[in-house]
């Protein structure tokens, strides 16, 4: 669920926007799935999680970016600034 790539981290998430709170529920598969209650309507649940994702992992909501999946359940996230065993302990995926 985490990689490593030459411009940071890519982390592979199901989202589940309009939920009643903001939560990292945990890993799925090789997913980690992640609550936000923004609706899934003009990017406002790809920056809800960003910011989450963000949040947990300790580094500016800016250094977090959706890279595919824009309009999907299924999103790969690019997150700079941490590297891989801080995030995934951060995360509680490791």
């Amino acid at each position: 669920m985490i990689r490593e790539s030459a411009d940071g981290l890519l982390l592979d998430i199901r989202a589940v926007p309009g939920a009643r709170q903001d939560q990292i529920v945990g890993p799925l598969g090789r997913r980690l799935k992640v609550r936000v209650s923004a609706p899934p309507e003009d990017g406002k649940a790809n920056k809800a999680i960003c910011s989450l994702i963000a949040e947990a992992a300790g580094v500016k909501p800016s250094r977090v970016e959706v890279v595919s999946g824009h309009a999907s359940p299924i999103k790969t996230l690019r997150i700079i600034g941490v590297n891989a065993p801080e995030l995934a302990e951060r995360l509680g995926v490791g």
